[in-house]
C-alpha cells in the first residue's frame, strides 16, 4: 500500500452523498481522511448541491472536493477510499449513477495517468461534471489535469447537471 515515503503525491478526491444527512456525510468523510496512514488533507472546498448525474431517479447530492498529500500509491489511496466508503454504508450493486449514502472517487494523483481496470486517472468525464470541476476550481485553480489542461481554462458552463454551492 505504501508508496515512496520521501516523497508526497498531490491528489484529489471527489466527495459525493445524497442519502443519510448528505452534508453530514461529507463532513464526516473530510474527518476520515485526515485518518488515512501516510496522507494529509491539506484543503476542502465548499459544498455544493447538485442534481443527480444519469438516469435514476433519486435526490439531490452533496458534492465537494479534497486535497491530500499522500506518500501512498495511487491503488492504496484508492484502497483506503473504499474502506472509508464500505464504513459509512456504502453498498455497491449493479446500479450506476444510483443514489449513496458516500462516494468517493480519486479525481487526480500527482501527474499520473492510470488506466488499470479498478482504476481511471483522471478521473473519467471529470471535465463534463460541474459538481466536481467547480469545487475542485475552488482550491486548486493552477491545478493541471493531465489530457485536459489548467482547471481555470475548463469551460465549466457546458457541463451538467446545474449546481449551487450551499452556504
Amino acid at each position: 500500500m505504501s508508496g515512496n515515503k520521501d516523497h508526497w503525491y498531490p491528489a484529489y478526491v471527489g466527495l459525493g452523498s445524497n442519502l443519510q444527512g448528505p452534508a453530514r456525510q461529507l463532513e464526516k468523510a473530510f474527518s476520515l481522511l485526515t485518518a488515512i496512514p501516510e496522507t494529509r488533507l491539506i484543503s476542502k472546498s465548499s459544498l455544493y448541491h447538485s442534481a443527480p448525474f444519469g438516469g435514476v431517479e433519486q435526490p439531490d447530492y452533496v458534492n465537494a472536493v479534497a486535497s491530500l498529500l499522500t506518500c501512498l500509491t495511487a491503488q492504496g489511496l484508492l484502497r483506503e477510499l473504499q474502506r472509508i466508503e464500505n464504513e459509512r454504508g456504502r453498498e455497491r450493486n449493479d446500479v450506476r449513477w444510483g443514489p449513496r449514502v458516500l462516494d468517493l472517487d480519486l479525481l487526480v494523483y500527482a501527474n499520473h495517468k492510470i488506466d488499470e481496470p479498478d482504476l481511471s486517472v483522471p478521473h473519467p468525464g471529470i471535465g463534463e461534471r460541474n459538481f466536481v470541476l467547480l469545487p475542485l476550481r475552488e482550491i486548486a485553480s493552477g491545478l493541471d489535469i493531465p489530457g485536459l489542461g489548467q482547471i481555470a481554462k475548463l469551460d465549466v458552463s457546458l457541463t451538467q447537471p446545474e449546481i449551487s454551492r450551499i452556504e
